[in-house]
């Protein structure tokens, strides 16, 4: 008997979208399921976006290597990037609670406060939600609610050869924070520990500069998702939605010294964690190649967030390409984050 282990994520999302047919039926569902939110027409100036995302003790968080104030954070801070990958405005926020019978009020107080300082942070009001008891784990759900001007959504499926691909930020140190957490007892450089483990604990949803981007439209911006999989596996997304390849330069990733510091420290190679590693929740994005140098000065000076070109949209017929330091090419391999495997 096939099992959902052994049938993946991604394919079983396929497979229970398939048997939903209300969206053909419905002209108020502008983008339903298979991007970062479902966007909801309405029918005002403003179009509905809406997320919901979950994380599960043991799976996302240990609470013996993260304080609850930092798992409240970090509950919020992932459906933030969802909207922030969309361009958007985030508004309102239904939080779900699945409780152990033994939960402490302590810990239940400190994923509070952290939920209520990442929605301040963010002006997203926190309106309701639910709460149940079961099992051992403890699990946050939470559904984010936002809004998007009409006509300048930015979806994943919009690229287009020869667009150039670029990045928010760095990449990497969230699995580099993980690795410390895992392998405590190394002499890791206090400065690139605090960073590293920062990155990984609370990230930091992009969502000032998905507002940035959203102001060019898509006819600029082409495409657009955050990094929440690993680089290589929210690539691969972004290239099945927009029926493209791409060539990636390894030697342009942004890298952090502190993920070099982290790196050296454990023997890891620094290029595995950016393209692998997952939960950066940077903001991967295709521009037209005429508008490059606008997009990425728009951002800097908006936000001071840095911007990289990593690489160069091509046809679906090439494949996704690595090139590697030393100017190789190669298949890029896809090894992205996979709840049911």
């Amino acid at each position: 008997m096939e099992t959902i282990a052994s049938f993946g994520e991604f394919a079983l999302i396929t497979r229970l979208a398939q048997g939903i047919t209300t969206h053909a039926e419905r002209t108020d569902i502008a983008l339903g399921i298979g991007d970062d939110c479902a966007v909801l027409d309405l029918g005002s100036e403003l179009l509905l976006l809406a997320t919901t995302d979950s994380l599960v003790e043991g799976v996302h968080f240990i609470l013996d290597t993260t304080t609850p104030e930092q798992v409240g954070r970090k509950a919020l801070a992932v459906n933030l990037s969802d909207i922030a990958a969309m361009g958007g405005i985030p508004r309102y926020a239904l939080v779900s609670l699945i409780l152990p019978a033994n939960t402490s009020l302590a810990v239940l107080d400190g994923v509070y406060a952290g939920l209520g300082q990442e929605a301040e942070r963010y002006t997203t009001a926190l309106v309701g939600g639910n709460i149940a008891s079961a099992g051992t784990q403890l699990v946050i759900d939470i559904t984010l609610l936002g809004t998007i001007e009409r006509g300048h959504v930015l979806t994943r499926s919009g690229a287009r050869p020869g667009d150039v691909l670029c990045v928010t930020g760095t990449l990497g140190a969230s699995a580099a924070g993980l690795q410390t957490l895992l392998q405590p007892d190394h002499p890791y450089a206090a400065q690139a520990l605090a960073r590293v483990r920062m990155c990984h604990c609370t990230p930091q949803p992009r969502v000032q500069e998905g507002r940035v981007l959203s102001r060019f439209g898509p006819a600029v911006v082409t495409a657009m998702l955050d990094i929440s999989d690993g680089l290589s596996g929210d690539l691969a997304h972004l290239c099945a939605c927009s029926h493209v390849g791409v060539r990636l330069e390894s030697v342009h990733l942004p890298l952090s010294p502190e993920l070099y510091a982290i790196a050296q420290c454990v023997l890891h190679d620094p290029i595995d964690w950016a393209l692998h590693g997952g939960e950066d929740y940077e903001l991967l994005f295709t521009v037209a190649p005429e508008y490059v140098q606008l997009v990425v000065d728009a951002v800097q000076t908006a936000t001071g967030t840095p911007v990289t070109s990593i690489g160069i949209i091509c046809a679906a017929s090439d494949g996704m390409t690595l090139v590697d330091q030393e100017g190789e090419a190669a298949p890029l391999s896809v090894k992205s984050w996979d709840h049911l495997r």
